[in-house]
């Protein structure tokens, strides 16, 4: 298939195809990319929410949080990591709903990953940049039609 500035996409043999599918690979890897790392964060959110919940030593101790206690936070987390997992299988798939949908819980797993802070600064500020690098992957090249 050869690709020419500024002319219709042809393959080899002269016939014309069409430019979302001559452009089509452009983004798999990001999409590719952007499911691994929600997988990641995913199983990372299930595990420190779990720590969370049974009041590990592993966060900081007397930190303050803009409401609730680290248990509940923690429970927030377990319920987002789920979801994360599950997310990532289906952007993996190809499914346009999940992709949408990994775009939806990377915003929200970066607000909550914002206000964990207090837990756990370093990681949580980790999280939230791999939250960020989710969404632009999906979100530009997650396999939507332009119009």
């Amino acid at each position: 298939m050869s690709v020419h500035q500024g002319s219709v996409p042809k393959y080899d043999d002269g016939t014309a195809t069409s430019t979302s599918a001559a452009y089509a690979e452009h983004g798999f890897g990001w999409v590719v990319f952007a499911g691994t790392m929600l997988l990641m964060v995913g199983s990372l959110n299930v595990i420190y929410g779990i720590g969370a919940i049974s009041n590990s030593s592993f966060f900081v101790n007397n930190a303050r949080y803009v409401f609730s206690d680290l248990n509940t936070w923690g429970w927030i987390v377990l319920v987002c990591g789920c979801a994360q997992v599950l997310t990532a299988l289906g952007v993996w798939a190809g499914s346009v709903f999940a992709t949408w949908l990994g775009v939806a819980f990377a915003g929200l797993n970066a607000m909550i990953q914002l206000l964990m802070i207090p837990a756990y600064p370093f990681l949580a500020l980790a999280l939230f940049a791999i939250d960020l690098l989710v969404i632009y992957g999906l979100a530009v090249h997650g396999g939507h039609e332009e119009a």
